[in-house]
C-alpha cells in the first residue's frame, strides 16, 4: 500500500532523501523545546536559589549581590515562556513548509541550522547535517515552490 498523495504533492514529485536531513533536527528542536517549555513554570524556585548561591560566591569575590524581585523573576519566566513558545512555532512551521516543498522553508532552515550550529555540542552536528540537507541539490530543486 502506498501513502495517499495530495494534488500538490504530485506536482512536487517524491520528496528527496536528504530533506530527513532537515525534517528530523526541526522534529528534535520541537519536541526538545516543548519539554522545555512544560518544565518552565517549575523553574521559579531553581531560580531563586541559583541566584542566591551566586550572591554567595560573589561576597568572596567582591562583586555586588544580584537582587531580583519577586516580579522581575515572574517577567523572566514569562519572557522565557513567550521566546520559547515562538521558537517552536517558529520549528513547526519550517518543517511544514519543507515537507510542502516551500522556498522560505528552506531558507528558514538555513538560519535555524546556523543558529543551531551555536549549541555545542550535540546542536553542532545537528547544524551541521541541516547545512548539508539545505544545500543538497535534490531538496534545492524540491524547494522551489
Amino acid at each position: 500500500m502506498t501513502a495517499p498523495t495530495s494534488p500538490e504533492q504530485k506536482q512536487l514529485g517524491p520528496r528527496p532523501q536528504r530533506l530527513l536531513f532537515l525534517t528530523l533536527p526541526l522534529l528534535i528542536g520541537v519536541f526538545y523545546n516543548a519539554i522545555s517549555l512544560l518544565t518552565l513554570p517549575f523553574s521559579g524556585p531553581t531560580l531563586t536559589d541559583m541566584l542566591a548561591r551566586l550572591n554567595q560566591q560573589s561576597s568572596t569575590s567582591g562583586l555586588p549581590p544580584i537582587q531580583l524581585a519577586p516580579d522581575q523573576l515572574q517577567w523572566v519566566l514569562w519572557l522565557s515562556f513567550a521566546i520559547t513558545a515562538i521558537l517552536i512555532l517558529w520549528l513547526y512551521y519550517t518543517r511544514r513548509a519543507l515537507l510542502e516543498g516551500r522556498s522560505w522553508g528552506r531558507v528558514s532552515a538555513i538560519v535555524i541550522g546556523v543558529f543551531t550550529l551555536l549549541i555545542f555540542p550535540i546542536g553542532t552536528v545537528l547544524g551541521i547535517f541541516m547545512l548539508i540537507g539545505a544545500f543538497d541539490k535534490n531538496v534545492v530543486a524540491y524547494a522551489r515552490h
